[in-house]
């Protein structure tokens, strides 16, 4: 039997591994080919690492990486005596896991038939029948894939072997070669997921279902001289005369023969003075980027700073174009927001609100809050990122967190009368030629976002199928007539949808005529089945085909600070807060949003708990209209804003005690800046009813005045 075994193993060659008897050198699948030549012993690492019956004994500098030799011997020769069930030859060195299970492979064989081998300790495999698999959470609000995230190829929305997704986000989806090859490249410090940015939880995940991930840098990182174009710099005289007599590539450090580099693309160059720029201008665009710019300023994409009207663009000559330093994007970097709320989600947003630099400053004067805001983004300097300093000029007070509350507050109420038509809390974007010639659609979902993620309310006026049409959601439902609102076109088109006969649907049609003419709807009817096409059709135009500048325009203004972006990847998440209401605040949900601090003393702590029951039985008064204040009343009186903000309070309300010696005479404070309210104890709920009427109502007068 030993010299069979021994004939056997000389059939194959050096270069062949000595576990999966395959002579490819493929790292990317089968890890490296390892070579001892003193030894005559050649292994691929996975086979290696997968085998069931060797275990790394010795140092990582004995053997292959911590694999004795003599170990790894005694490995070929056990799997020798083993059948593969899939070729059926001898020397299976992988066995499944399980150890019910009996199956042994090759390494090989093993990736062709879908065995999963975890590469982390203890370095299992598992058969096709026992192998771990994904599954989709139970109330997921994420749309189903349609290409592979990674290869952008279409992708089958089918968990399986072959179809993997990210365990974060859950709208990943992609081919497991594809994100093999990933790992292969982008390794450990680089591999995460394309949509959401993942890296934590996605690594482990697909550690779980088979994928190898180097213990290394990024493959681009190891190449030699990589970047070295990088540190070459442009130096390049491009004008079509150059006046330098020193030649192209002259350049002087100061002056007019100082060779400026075009500020978008840094590929090309002009001396100064041959594009006749003054000594003090350094911003230069050549040709091609000027082009590029002016072809486009006049709907400029200002995610993060638009430029004023009148100073949006700037020419010098048709050679060069003098431009103002564009602002980078605001955008969401790190938006690892897998399975979370709306709140949440803005919550993570707005993190990249900066407190350390200053405030934006609002001055509304009266009520035109509206002209305010305008007026803020069409600032040069105007930085999404930075936090807002509100001042009414009805008031005397100084800017203030509450002043901020109330702005945006009303600012979304104004913003539904702009481009928006429809009835209330079911608005569709309106068609205004103006509005498109000033780019007010930008300007209103810029707004929109800015509200969300500076703590402003809850939208609650997007109708169904404006919310479609953004976030493509709910998916494949139909638009219908009840979608295009209480308008004109809607009254004409039902009369077609409701028509009983031809000659009745062919008079629909002439009443409107001129709509469908506009539309590409006017057409030849041969029976009283062609009106449904019809009636789909003219909905598509009204909502959507007539719409797309618009919608294009709007959806870049939702952008800022990455809000567009978060909504469309968990638009079900979204859903409510863009077109539903705000619920009506109750007594319940009021005193679950205050936190009680009771005293450190525990003699007060009785007293205390009793006021906490004078509070709750004070909302509930509230609510059934037993007291001269309402809970919006007192929402305000302690947060300076009615409505729980889309994105929560921050810091979240509060309440702490007073300890008066007159608890007769002690009413209660409010710190808004802090959501916190401060409740005087009091020996009955009588008083404590009379006084938190007394402070709120006054709060009410002062600012009606």
């Amino acid at each position: 039997m030993k010299r069979r075994i021994r004939r056997s193993e000389q059939e194959y060659s050096i270069d062949c591994c000595a576990l999966c008897k395959l002579n490819e050198n493929c790292p990317d699948k089968y890890g490296e080919k390892i070579t001892l030549k003193s030894h005559e012993l050649t292994v691929h690492y996975f086979c290696l690492l997968m085998s069931s019956g060797v275990y790394q004994r010795g140092e990582e500098n004995e053997g292959i990486y911590g694999f004795l030799v003599d170990d790894i011997k005694q490995e070929v020769s056990r799997s020798y005596r083993l059948k593969c069930a899939v070729c059926k030859k001898n020397g299976a060195s992988v066995g499944c896991y399980v150890k019910s299970c009996r199956k042994m492979v090759h390494f090989p064989c093993g990736k062709q038939h879908q065995f999963i081998f975890q590469f982390t300790d203890p370095f299992p495999s598992y058969c096709k029948d026992h192998s771990p698999t994904q599954s989709l959470p139970v109330s997921s609000c994420v749309s189903e894939p349609l290409s592979c995230s990674v290869c952008l190829d279409p992708i089958e929305a089918v968990l399986s072997y072959s179809v993997l997704k990210c365990p974060a986000c859950h709208g990943s989806w992609f081919h497991r070669d594809c994100v093999q090859n990933q790992a292969h490249s982008a390794a450990m410090f680089f591999f995460r997921c394309t949509l959401c940015n993942n890296k934590d939880m996605f690594q482990q995940e697909m550690l779980r279902v088979g994928i190898h991930i180097p213990e290394r840098d990024a493959a681009w990182e190891l190449e030699e001289n990589a970047y070295g174009e990088l540190l070459q710099v442009y130096q390049h005289c491009d004008a079509n005369k150059c006046l330098s007599h020193s030649g192209r590539t002259n350049s002087s450090r100061t002056g007019s023969f100082q060779i400026l580099r075009c500020m978008l693309c840094g590929s090309r160059g002009t001396h100064r003075k041959c594009a006749s720029l003054n000594a003090f201008e350094t911003d230069w665009a050549c040709e091609d980027c000027a082009a590029a710019v002016d072809a486009t300023a006049s709907l400029p994409r200002h995610t993060d700073s638009p430029q004023p009207a009148g100073q949006r663009r700037s020419r010098s000559s048709k050679r060069s174009l003098i431009l103002t330093p564009r602002q980078s994007p605001i955008v969401c970097k790190r938006p690892s927001l897998s399975g979370s709320s709306a709140k949440e989600i803005l919550q993570e947003l707005a993190s990249q609100i900066s407190q350390h630099h200053p405030s934006m400053p609002v001055v509304v004067s009266g009520n035109k809050v509206l002209e305010a805001a305008m007026e803020l983004v069409k600032r040069s300097d105007f930085k999404p990122s930075h936090a807002l300093a509100v001042r009414f000029t009805s008031s005397k007070h100084i800017p203030s967190p509450g002043n901020t509350q109330r702005f945006l507050s009303l600012l979304v109420q104004q913003l539904q009368n702009t481009i928006f038509e429809g009835p209330d809390g079911a608005k569709n974007l309106t068609l205004d030629a103006q509005a498109l010639r000033e780019d007010v659609y930008f300007d209103v979902g810029c707004l929109l976002s800015l509200s969300l993620i500076h703590g402003g309310p809850p939208l609650g006026f997007f109708s169904r199928a404006l919310y479609q049409h953004l976030f493509n959601f709910p998916r494949d439902t139909p638009l219908t007539v009840e979608d295009m609102g209480n308008t004109v076109f809607a009254d004409k088109v039902k009369k077609i949808q409701e028509s009983k006969s031809l000659e009745e649907l062919r008079e629909a049609m002439q009443s409107a005529s001129e709509y469908l003419e506009v539309a590409g709807c006017m057409r030849p009817v041969d029976s009283l089945s062609d009106k449904d096409a019809l009636v789909e059709d003219i909905v598509s135009f009204h909502l959507i085909t007539r719409m797309q500048l618009p919608f294009q325009r709007f959806c870049e203004g939702l952008k800022t600070l990455g809000v567009f972006d978060q909504v469309q990847m968990f638009p079900g998440a979204f859903a409510s807060l863009f077109c539903s209401s705000p619920d009506k605040l109750t007594a319940e949900t009021m005193s679950a949003l205050f936190t009680v601090k009771f005293s450190e003393q525990e003699e007060t702590t009785g007293k205390e708990s009793a006021v906490v029951t004078f509070w709750r039985h004070y909302l509930v008064e509230c609510e059934v209209g037993r007291c001269a204040t309402s809970l919006e009343d007192v929402l305000i009186y302690a947060t300076s804003t009615d409505v729980v903000p889309a994105i929560g309070f921050s810091p979240n309300p509060t309440l702490s005690f007073l300890n008066p010696l007159d608890p007769a005479g002690a009413f209660p404070e409010s710190q808004p800046s802090s959501n916190h309210l401060v409740l005087p104890v009091v020996p009955s709920y009588q008083v404590f009813k009379k006084n938190m009427e007394y402070a709120v109502c006054q709060l009410t007068v002062m600012q009606a005045i």
